[in-house]
């Protein structure tokens, strides 16, 4: 953890570490290989610092393989009563961070912290809210810990291959509605089980258990090249990798999620190229399948072109391309940074106050629950 090897970027086209061959690694290295690493290639731009020693950076940020650390350590069964190496890595993180003068001087506002799988950083999120992170969706966490007025939405990555040169069109994909995933989920993904009885017996429709071990991610990408339009419904978290998969296989996506985040919302429409489905009308008794058998061909084909024209914004490059999925976070964190320095420079209000007798004293800090 000391500051040199943590800060350090790599060099701007040093070649990606290849991971894992077997789809469990290959799951566990994903977020790391295609979120973190290509944004710390970028993090040397004047925009914001990797370390203290570029002093004109606007943020500072702080890579730590949140992501790895969960799926490596986080998930072994240890001992009752006994930390998980995720766990202390993520003490060391905070203990890390807290003790720095930047942390300090901005309360750790100007901070950008990627904690991109739902389940990273469970600890040190509490610890470091002020700071701004790179999420994949709200789903579990607390509105005071990240919000959308200092935080950031990025994209999964995309598992299936993308479909290149796609001049399919309306007729050359023959299954309306396409979902091959995990049916069976708890929380909000309860109704994926009622959409399975509900439509497994449509005759265009394509909706069956399947997971990425095996064959699945290329007969999933066979499957979403050949369909018209595909299904995200919420499952343990209101987003997924599914939605981007659907996005560059140009399949239309149909989103029933009703908190999902999506993002880049604030710059992109995405009901130019989306369905929206509220959970309470899909679950309604012939609504969903009514509802897309309506929508015809150039309507279709409408949305289908505007996905080809919006995918480069998804997809993660190393070194990353104009407008791809890296270029697209620090433009979404640039536009972020006003609001970030209005709340330093709130907080530091009576950082320095006049006191009777004395020209000026430095007052006791602010309490950081306030922003």
């Amino acid at each position: 953890m000391e500051r040199r090897r943590l800060a350090r970027p790599p060099p701007p086209h040093s070649p990606v570490p290849r991971g894992p061959k077997s789809a469990a690694q290959h799951r566990i290295l994903a977020h790391s290989r295609h979120l973190e690493l290509p944004l710390l290639q970028q993090s040397h731009r004047p925009l914001c610092s990797p370390s203290p020693r570029f002093a004109r950076g606007r943020c500072r940020f702080r890579p730590f393989f949140a992501s790895i650390s969960y799926n490596r350590f986080g998930k072994s069964h240890h001992k009752r009563g006994k930390k998980s190496a995720d766990d202390m890595l993520q003490e060391k993180l905070v203990q890390f961070l807290v003790a720095q003068e930047e942390w300090e001087r901005s309360g750790g506002r100007d901070h950008i912290i990627v904690a991109h799988h739902p389940n990273s950083l469970l600890y040190a999120r509490m610890k470091l809210w002020p700071a701004l992170f790179i999420i994949a969706d709200l789903g579990r966490y607390p509105s005071t810990v990240a919000n959308l007025n200092k935080d950031v939405i990025a994209p999964y990555n995309h598992l299936i291959q993308p479909f290149a040169h796609d001049h399919s069109g309306f007729h050359a994909r023959p299954t309306l509605l396409y979902f091959q995933g995990a049916v069976y989920r708890k929380d909000g993904g309860t109704i994926r089980q009622e959409l399975f009885y509900m439509l497994r017996d449509e005759k265009d429709v394509h909706f069956t258990f399947g997971s990425i071990k095996g064959d699945g991610i290329n007969q999933a990408s066979i499957g979403m090249h050949a369909s018209k339009f595909c299904l995200n419904i919420a499952g343990d978290t209101p987003s997924s990798n599914r939605l981007f998969d659907a996005i560059v296989s140009h399949c239309v996506p149909v989103i029933i999620s009703d908190d999902i985040e999506l993002p880049f919302e604030d710059i992109l429409d995405y009901s130019e190229f989306c369905v929206f489905v509220s959970t309470a009308d899909a679950l309604k008794d012939g609504f969903l399948i009514d509802f897309i058998r309506s929508i015809g061909k150039q309507e279709w084909t409408r949305m289908w072109t505007v996905l080809k024209q919006v995918e480069h914004h998804f997809r993660f490059q190393y070194p990353s391309q104009e407008k791809d999925a890296v270029q697209m976070i620090w433009q979404a964190i640039l536009r972020k940074i006003p609001a970030s320095k209005r709340r330093i420079n709130r907080a530091s209000r009576l950082s320095r106050t006049p006191v009777a007798g004395e020209r000026m004293v430095i007052a006791s800090s602010l309490p950081r629950i306030f922003w």
